[in-house]
């Protein structure tokens, strides 16, 4: 009766192995991924049930980051190159979409809370705000500067 129930605890042991692993590697690619001001999908939401995007707002750049089972893909725009943000508020998420100057690649994350959409939004434009608002840098040292042209 030991012998046969041997291999039921092996195989037991196996499958609960493997479900540990599972579980360390989704909490593993959940976290945030840098510091600062960093904003997480809701698990509950469209395409982000094992591993939420994150977007990450610094004041010099946005950056989008999805985490995969194999590496992750990260999609980053200069504060200056963003156009505008749109938020989509639906009745539980909303969905942030971050348009380029360029026109293209625009960063699209689904299924924020609405705080979160609305502080990704008041972050970019304050960080924007303060970018065009700063002096230009002067002339090198060692260089004249530009005469005005009549």
């Amino acid at each position: 009766m030991i012998g046969a129930m041997e291999p039921l605890l092996i195989a037991g042991g196996i499958v609960a192995l493997v479900i540990l692993v599972f579980v360390a590697v989704v909490v593993r690619k959940g976290r945030p991924f840098g510091t600062g001001d960093v904003f997480r999908a809701s698990r509950w939401s469209r395409g982000n049930h094992l591993f939420p995007t994150q977007v990450q707002v610094s004041a010099t750049a946005v950056a989008l980051y999805t985490p995969q089972w194999i590496g992750r893909q990260e999609h980053t725009i200069h504060i200056a190159h963003v156009a505008s943000v749109r938020i989509d508020t639906n009745l539980l998420f909303s969905d942030v979409f971050i348009e380029t100057s360029g026109g293209v690649s625009p960063i699209s994350c689904y299924g924020h809370h609405k705080r979160d959409a609305i502080r990704i939004k008041h972050l970019i434009d304050q960080y924007q705000s303060e970018y065009f608002r700063a002096p230009s840098q002067a002339a090198p040292s060692g260089m004249a500067p530009a005469r005005p042209t009549r």
